[in-house]
């Protein structure tokens, strides 16, 4: 990319395997999978370009990440467990790499209707449209602070799950299994 481009400045990191299985009954061949691709993918993509935005002086890095990092979420062990280490890593890289001009930071999507969000049971009219999403999302490359989201109500539920993730994870859980028991109800 580089000789066709010239520079790499900026690296857009969006992966997602969520498997969506009790921890009782997953294996850690499971976990390791989610981890292969939602963690290693990120630190393999990013140990590609560190050394070209080093070399150059400046870069940004966006890390996709999830609510569900910092409140969790049943049935999702190793999804939820690498958007946490994508958190943290996002964080200790933006303190290691800023003297060289280059930012780590994370993007927060709201709940969006995509295949990964499906087996969470959440009637899709709740969940945000990916298109406008990814539009809205669009509009953030290339920016520097900390935290990016799609809009200001993004912004604010994320803020939420940030400062009350524990009561935040309580609510989502209730929220997903009421829903589940209604598409049950629904179904007979």
């Amino acid at each position: 990319m580089v000789r066709k481009w010239g520079s790499m400045d900026i690296l857009i990191n969006n992966a997602c395997l969520a498997l969506f299985i009790p921890f009782g009954e997953r294996s850690l061949d499971d976990i390791r999978r989610e981890f292969e691709v939602n963690y290693f993918g990120y630190l393999n993509m990013i140990r590609a370009v560190l050394p070209g935005m080093k070399a150059q002086g400046h870069g940004i890095v966006h890390n996709f990440s999830s609510g569900v990092g910092y409140t969790g979420m049943p049935g999702m062990t190793g999804y939820t467990s690498t958007k946490g280490a994508i958190e943290a890593l996002t964080r200790t890289l933006a303190l290691e790499y800023t003297s060289q001009g280059i930012i780590f930071n994370v993007m927060h999507p709201p709940l969006t209707r995509t295949k990964s969000s499906s087996g969470l049971g959440v009637p899709p009219q709740m969940m945000a449209d990916p298109e406008v999403v990814g539009r809205k999302l669009a509009k953030q490359v290339g920016k520097t602070a900390p935290v990016l989201t799609s809009d200001f109500g993004n912004g604010i539920q994320l803020w939420v799950t940030y400062h009350f993730h524990i009561q935040m994870g309580k609510l989502l859980a209730m929220m997903t299994e009421r829903a589940k028991g209604q598409s049950l109800r629904d179904e007979r």
